[in-house]
């Protein structure tokens, strides 16, 4: 008799048979790739030993591009042609290159979607096929490190990248050909292996300072689940504006020009980064500098005051994130440090000051956020399918759409645990409306020209009605990559509308923390502005149904008296709505107006009546 294969639904027919996959830590100044063996995550290195691949691609004429530690060899020789620090510029704007060129001297060209193009001797190269060059170099290397294809592969990112700049690290993924099963905030994927490591239950703050993004997450550990309290950071604030600061600076002592040549800036970058690096061990540091003729000597107190301002962002990120907790650093149990740029002392002061107690370092900063990454695609590749651990990460900004009068009707708050979804029932303004504009916003204002937009539809076919008779649906769904879609729907007839809102570009360095703030320095005048938008919409409906009235049966059931006195009451509505800043005056002016045409709205019901019973006897309607 044969026998049939049988498997469960989802299940290998081989179930002892292990899935292959990796966590990759796609970094601004370097990139790794870690995966989990005999229970335990590692890095997986490089032939020479090296666990660090270096994000810098060289781009060559008739030839493919080179990444790692040989384009990074080249940065100084082929400025133009060696990319280095793309992250920065993922889901960036051409309106942004202006604020990035102090730091990265590229051609930039303007390409499809208003994307930053950069141009080199291959052509120009978007960043997100910059990323996927490195993305595709981690993954030879860790197919190499397994045995094997990957079945799936989970990416960090940092925990303030915004919807663009998230899409923006799927779509280099794709071109890739990588699986990915998950994108993961760079904190949570740290506290996943400090977690592991420890065993722990409590709230742990994880400050991260890579290359280029700085990030922090204020998480809750219980029993398996990584609860993310809050977030916080800044986009574009990192080691590189540490080296940023010393360049300055030796640009003022050698009294050199603001600007260089893309080359010698170049250079500048390089002696900065090995004059921090030396400083992590020694208290001076000699600089030569052959190209402004210039040598000289930078002090560990003097390099403390450059960063000074850097650190005091950071900081203040970081009782923002405890705020948005609803806690006090005496309620933080460990402080995590992640990223290479942790290890200047005087950012471990900084921490260890502000939280009381000594921050964990013991695990590489540099590797520990791809361990936790290689924990989780451990676990969604199907590996432990009964250990699994559960991550709930937030968004960092409100989700929301515009309603009648410019206002932000806010959907899903900023900190809401992801993935969700949340539904909100919306209304036709007009009679007879047949079409709704749908325009999605992010931000923490009131008003949509305080927030951000991120895309618009359109739902077509809604049965015409009464104005609002019709019941639309509109539901967003952030899913568990931070990654937002929108659908509208009008209930009666089921006609339906749907949008994967992908913006063309990300948010400016400091606008999501920019946002956060003003919501809270612009919290009054938002509250004011909200009600003067909405008596506003009240007095434009009031306003457009007397027109209609006075139109339809003005000259009929009106005297030459009682019509001029509506039009008249009209008239100064209108003049006041033009003017008038104050909601309770525009308020008592609209009553006002309601007031006097109540006469003439009673005159109309019954006329429409009369008209209704016209040609009717009484038996007709239950009469004996």
């Amino acid at each position: 008799m044969a026998l049939l294969q049988i498997a469960e639904p989802g299940k290998s027919q081989a179930p002892h048979q292990r899935k292959l996959a990796v966590g990759i830590d796609l970094g601004t100044t370097n990139s790794l790739v870690a995966t989990v063996r005999s229970g335990t995550p590692e890095v997986i290195q490089g032939t020479a030993g090296d666990a660090l691949i270096p994000s810098v691609v060289q781009y060559r004429e008739n030839a493919g591009p080179i990444v790692g530690a040989e384009a990074k060899a080249a940065v100084t020789d082929k400025p133009l042609d060696t990319i280095v620090s793309v992250k920065r510029l993922m889901g960036k704007g051409y309106s942004d290159v202006d604020e990035l060129a102090h730091h990265m001297p590229y051609l930039f060209v303007e390409g499809k979607g208003n994307v930053p193009y950069v141009q080199t001797a291959a052509g120009a190269i978007s960043p997100v096929q910059v990323s996927a060059d490195i993305l595709r170099s981690l993954s030879d290397r860790g197919c190499d490190g397994v045995g094997g294809d990957l079945d799936g592969v989970v990416i960090t990112v940092p925990a303030y990248f915004d919807d663009a700049q998230r899409q923006a690290t799927k779509d280099a993924a794709r071109l890739a050909g990588l699986h990915v099963l998950r994108l993961l905030n760079e904190p949570t994927a740290a506290a996943v292996a400090y977690g592991l490591e420890h065993g722990e239950e409590g709230v742990i703050a994880v400050y991260d300072l890579g290359g280029g993004t700085f990030d922090v997450s204020i998480l809750q550990l219980s029993k398996g689940v990584f609860q993310v309290l809050s977030t916080g950071g800044d986009s574009a604030l990192g080691g590189d504006h540490f080296d940023l600061a010393v360049v300055d600076w030796i640009k003022s002592q050698a009294n050199a020009v603001a600007t260089v040549d893309p080359a010698v800036q170049r250079i500048l970058m390089v002696h900065a980064c090995a004059a921090k690096e030396g400083l992590t061990e020694n208290d001076v540091v000699d600089l030569d500098i052959p190209e402004f003729g210039w040598t000289g000597q930078l002090s560990r107190t003097q390099f403390e005051s450059l960063i000074a301002p850097l650190l005091d962002k950071t900081i203040r990120a970081v009782r923002r994130a405890l705020r948005d907790a609803q806690i006090t650093s005496d309620d933080v149990k460990d402080v995590v440090m992640v990223g290479g740029s942790t290890r200047v002392p005087h950012v471990r002061e900084r921490v260890r000051s502000l939280f009381n107690q000594e921050p964990l370092v013991h695990l590489d900063p540099d590797t520990v956020v791809a361990l936790g990454a290689a924990t989780q695609a451990d676990i969604l590749v199907g590996n432990k399918p009964d250990g699994e651990m559960l991550l709930l990460d937030v968004i960092p900004l409100s989700l929301g759409l515009e309603t009648m009068g410019g206002l932000v009707e806010t959907i899903i708050s900023r900190n809401t645990t992801i993935p969700a979804a949340k539904a909100q029932d919306f209304t036709t303004y007009k009679d007879g409306q047949t079409a709704m504009a749908i325009h999605v916003l992010q931000g923490e204002r009131d008003l949509v020209t305080d927030c951000r937009s991120l895309g618009r539809f359109e739902l077509r076919d809604i049965p015409p009605m009464a104005a609002g008779a019709a019941h639309i649906r509109v539901t967003f769904q952030v899913d568990a990559d931070g990654l937002l879609s929108v659908t509208a729907k009008e209930k009666s007839s089921g006609v339906e509308a749907h949008v994967e809102v992908k913006p063309s570009y990300g948010l400016g360095d400091e606008q999501i923390v920019d946002m956060i703030q003003d919501s809270y320095a612009h919290a009054e005048d938002d509250k004011t502005a909200r009600m003067l938008r909405e008596q506003q919409v009240d007095t434009d409906r009031l306003l457009g149904a007397v027109q209609v009235a006075l139109d339809a049966d003005g000259e009929r059931l009106l005297c030459q008296q009682e019509l001029q006195q509506i039009q008249e009451a009209v008239a100064l509505l209108q003049k006041i709505r033009g003017e008038s800043l104050e909601p309770s005056i525009l308020r008592q002016a609209t009553e006002q107006l309601a007031k006097s045409t109540d006469n003439f709205a009673s005159r109309r019901m019954d006329d429409g009546i009369k008209q209704a019973l016209s040609g009717h006897r009484v038996e007709e309607f239950g009469g004996e």
